[in-house]
């Protein structure tokens, strides 16, 4: 199951999609909470209830259990799935995302990473972000990605008109902030509190962590340290990319993901 990260949709694998059918896998790539073909409901963008969306679409299916690969927010969803709803979990790949409790230690303790986060303090405040999605036909999208890719050029007209418009689908705008709305505004709540306290389990099941040493938004640094969550084999790949390494370096990513979901089925 591939899940895609903010302010993508799961048009995003597109290649991977491919590439993992052709090795012989079943593949789902489904559109987050709030995002393209999904519902776009008025709550429910917090992590535990992404963990049991994975969970509910892979029951609906008829699937007992799957690898979950996350990208971003995608990846929250997978570190969050193979804690609170391990059964349906087999491994995770989690892409440009530390686990949650390691982010947040580098979020606190990094003058760099609170930087390049600055962005979500914005997110905070009702209607502006929205405005400022979805203003000149989405243009901000396209410049979001951009600017969190080590090498844009993957970013052609076709690829980023796509985005755009997908992000235009009123209330996506909205729906896409509100997750960044929640893990701001949660700090000190106590759902907030309660899933980080959750998330304190170690994960049982095996990980691969692929990271863009170019990521500007979750430095490579604030990864390190997420394997002490982590009871099971434990691998990492860091990848010349930035936030997007799937869309950025596909064949790259390959090489990754592929070996290891060999290992893990062998």
């Amino acid at each position: 199951m591939l899940l895609h990260g903010f302010p993508l949709f799961w048009w995003t694998w597109r290649r991977q999609i491919a590439t993992l059918s052709e090795a012989g896998y079943r593949v789902i790539a489904m559109d987050l909470r709030g995002y393209g073909g999904s519902d776009h409901t008025p709550e429910g963008y917090d992590p535990r209830t992404m963990a049991a969306d994975v969970a509910g679409v892979l029951r609906c299916l008829g699937i007992d259990e799957a690898v979950i690969v996350g990208q971003g927010w995608g990846g929250v969803a997978a570190w969050s799935a193979a804690v609170l709803e391990p059964e349906v979990v087999t491994a995770i790949a989690a892409v440009s995302m530390p686990h949650p409790r390691q982010l947040r230690s580098a979020t606190m303790t990094n003058r760099r990473q609170r930087a390049a986060m600055r962005y979500a303090l914005g997110f905070q405040l009702p209607f502006y972000p929205e405005r400022s999605l979805t203003r000149g036909d989405a243009a901000r999208v396209q410049a979001l990605l951009q600017t969190w890719s080590g090498d844009p050029s993957w970013l052609d007209e076709p690829t980023a008109a796509a985005y755009r418009a997908a992000f235009l689908r009123w209330p996506t705008a909205h729906t896409a902030v509100e997750y960044h709305r929640w893990a701001g505004r949660s700090s000190l709540r106590t759902d907030g509190l309660r899933y980080m306290s959750l998330m304190e389990a170690p994960v049982q099941r095996p990980v691969l962590q692929v990271h863009g040493l170019a990521d500007p938004m979750i430095l490579a640094s604030s990864v390190d340290g997420s394997e002490q969550y982590v009871r099971a084999d434990y691998r990492r790949v860091d990848i010349d990319a930035g936030h997007f390494p799937h869309e950025e370096s596909p064949d790259e990513f390959a090489a990754a993901l592929l070996p290891w979901l060999s290992d893990i089925h062998a």
